[in-house]
């Protein structure tokens, strides 16, 4: 048995005594693709096992995040800091090995995989970040930003929708330094490809602007080897490796079938394959000195390529000392001082009402102006949206270094590049499309969230408010399932000035993304004269006015509905009644402040509590208590003006000022307006 052949086995056998110890995972892609794993590990990844941050590392991303056991054999084998107890705590409880791989969990662990297709946009994503570095920063002599982006990708990640999306782009952009090599072995969870995927995958990819390479033979080290010597080498399309390999390779009863694909070989299954691949020990987790030697040569190699190019930076500090040290503070992520200074003054002179999605407009070309590292783009929605940044160019139509990504009609695949963006470093990335698309994009979001990254999710058109678009256009129930996702802030700004604030939040907010929710419609800019002044956004929630320090009634809205919220409680003052109004655009951040100051924003000894929001009231009882009324949608919107639908369906201050009484009356809660 050859060193490479060797190598190749102990990544097999790791990956599947892994999974037999868990009784749990993937065995069928680890004993397929080691082969094509081992060879661009082994002969081209630029990377070093002792420092994963390395900025001019290549990037690895495993799409099919279920091959996992593959990928922490690799990380341990090469020298991270990934022992092999962890590897044998494969999917336990507090392990750095979870079932899934997951960036920040396991070093070396570029994304979070697992849902199919994330992975591969994921790529994209970061292969557009380098090149937008590399454009930026790179002088003669100078190849400061200088990397490859590799990613594994199987059949299920190609039948992804997201996956088409982000390939189209990639080729629409004529990203080169892009090589992803697809595990082609035609099985999935059901059997056989053939049942549900038997398109031309090579002539696709070639329609998409790829360069594609094969089918070669994937077992063959040899021809992986050449095919990715020649994909690297291909600096204007990205390139497409088809490899065709056989799932579970070696098991003598369940390779090149669909029961190697999701469940534990079995003991004697595992022992019947190790001889069939020629292993040596029966033992698990096994590994032999001369294969660790050889993998650990990364150590070495890439300690050498580091020092090599930290010796140009210092170099080019000398040379280049202002882009030195732009580039320092855009990978750092860090904010300049005093970016955010002219964000307040933004709207003081502001004598008319304005939409949120404008000002939110206005503020985001304040803060590119100081913010070097912002970019990002939207789907075809920039006009609308208002997320094009002046003056700072167009990525990959201009120059690779301009700021405005277009994205093209493709939600999904704009939240995974950007969640790819953000994993690079260096870009600040932002997203622009309407709140009811929202769920285009759900799985990028939530995955943003899982891995604490900074992405600023953009979501305007944020109600009926929108009006004759109808009810297709109109959200009602997405901006409760945003705020349902764990670390995804979300704020709905009720002015100019709340979203001036509102930006501060997103923009400072380093572990998790951010939701900003617009609003189509001019809202009057709140007087901040005689209001709390936005600054309490902060906070999350916050009270904007009242009528006495002892209120008798709360009444708590966010975005445009504050704006009735304080007519409401004006009115109640008319009639005698006490009210305070609490402006509440995010839940997350209020719901993260004291104790203490939540109970002086809403007293718990006042009960009576009526909410507005323009969608579904499911959720406020949280704030409004089981005996107050929650004003809202429990219906899908219909065609007509704003004001018409915001009559119509009872979102009026008139309506929450009878809410008000009757619960002072002794009346009992109730779900919504409409």
């Amino acid at each position: 048995m050859t060193i490479d052949d060797l190598c190749v086995n102990t990544i097999r056998t790791l990956a599947i005594d892994a999974v037999q110890r868990a009784n749990s995972g993937h065995p069928g892609t680890p004993l397929g693709a080691a082969p094509m794993a081992y060879v661009l590990w082994d002969r081209f990844l630029k990377h070093n096992p002792g420092d994963p941050r390395w900025p001019d590392r290549d990037r690895f991303v495993l799409s099919p995040g279920h091959a996992s056991a593959m990928l922490y054999a690799l990380l341990h084998l090469t020298g991270y800091d990934l022992s092999l107890d962890e590897v044998r705590n494969f999917r336990q409880w507090g392990s750095r090995t979870p079932g899934h791989s997951e960036h920040g969990v396991t070093p070396g662990v570029e994304a979070t995989t697992g849902p199919l297709g994330q992975g591969f946009a994921n790529g994209v994503g970061m292969a557009m970040a380098e090149r937008r570095l590399a454009e930026h920063y790179n002088r003669p002599g100078y190849e400061i930003i200088n990397h490859y982006t590799y990613a594994i990708v199987s059949d299920g990640d190609l039948q992804e929708g997201v996956a088409s999306e982000a390939a189209s782009l990639a080729g629409t952009l004529h990203l080169g330094k892009m090589v992803y090599l697809y595990d082609d072995n035609d099985i999935s969870i059901e059997g056989n490809t053939d049942m549900a995927f038997a398109e031309n995958v090579a002539r696709r990819f070639q329609a998409y602007g790829w360069h594609v390479t094969g089918p070669i033979d994937g077992m063959d080290l040899s021809a992986v080897h050449l095919a990715i010597r020649r994909a690297r080498n291909e600096l204007n399309r990205p390139s497409l490796i088809i490899c065709r390999t056989v799932i579970g390779y070696g098991s003598p009863h369940k390779a090149g079938t669909a029961a190697a694909h999701g469940e534990p070989l079995g003991e004697e299954e595992v022992r019947l394959t190790k001889r069939q691949l020629g292993w040596p020990c029966e033992e698990p987790f096994a590994t032999p000195p001369e294969a660790v030697a050889h993998f650990r040569q990364a150590l070495e190699r890439g300690r050498s390529q580091q020092e090599s190019w930290e010796g140009m930076l210092r170099a080019y500090r000398q040379d280049y000392p202002r882009e030195a040290a732009q580039l320092a503070g855009d990978l750092s992520g860090d904010l300049p001082p005093g970016w955010s200074d002219s964000l307040s003054g933004l709207f003081e002179a502001a004598d008319k009402p304005i939409a949120t999605r404008e000002a939110s407009g206005q503020v985001m070309n304040a803060i590119a102006d100081r913010v070097h590292s912002f970019a990002g783009g939207s789907a075809d929605l920039a006009p609308s949206t208002k997320t094009l940044l002046k003056d700072h160019g167009h990525y990959g139509f201009e120059q690779y270094c301009g700021r405005n990504v277009h994205f093209g009609v493709r939600e999904h695949a704009m939240g995974a590049i950007a969640n790819g963006m953000a994993l690079h470093g260096g870009i600040i990335p932002y997203t622009g499309t309407f709140l009811v698309f929202c769920d285009y994009m759900r799985p990028p979001v939530r995955l943003a969230a899982l891995m604490g990254i900074r992405v600023i999710f953009i979501f305007t058109h944020d109600s009926i408010g929108l009006g004759e678009d109808g009810p297709t256009h109109q959200p009602v129930e997405q901006l409760m399932g945003l705020r349902a996702v764990p670390n995804l802030v979300t704020i709905r700004p009720a002015d100019a000035t709340e979203t001036a604030e509102a930006w501060k939040a997103a923009m400072e907010r380093r572990h998790g993304p951010t939701a900003l929710i617009l609003s189509r419609q001019s809202l009057p800019l709140l007087d901040r004269r005689t209001l709390a002044p936005a600054t309490e956004v902060q906070r999350g929630g916050y009270t904007l006015w009242q009528a006495s320090e002892s209120p008798q009634a709360v009444i708590i809205g966010t975005g445009s509905e504050v704006h009735v919220a304080l007519e409401a409680g004006r009115l109640l003052r008319g009639e005698g009644i006490a009210a305070r109004v609490v402006s509440l655009p995010s839940w997350e951040l209020f719901d993260a402040q004291a104790p203490d100051y939540r109970n002086q924003v809403l007293p718990p000894s006042v009960r009576v509590r009526v909410s507005i929001e323009a969608g579904t009231p499911l959720g406020w009882e949280r704030y409004v208590g089981l005996d107050g009324a929650a004003v809202g949608l429990s219906r899908f919107g219909a065609s007509a003006s704003g004001k018409v639908l915001y009559q119509q369906l009872g979102l009026t201050a008139g309506r929450v000022r009878d809410e008000v009484l009757r619960l002072l009356k002794g009346g009992s809660g109730r779900g919504s307006a409409a």
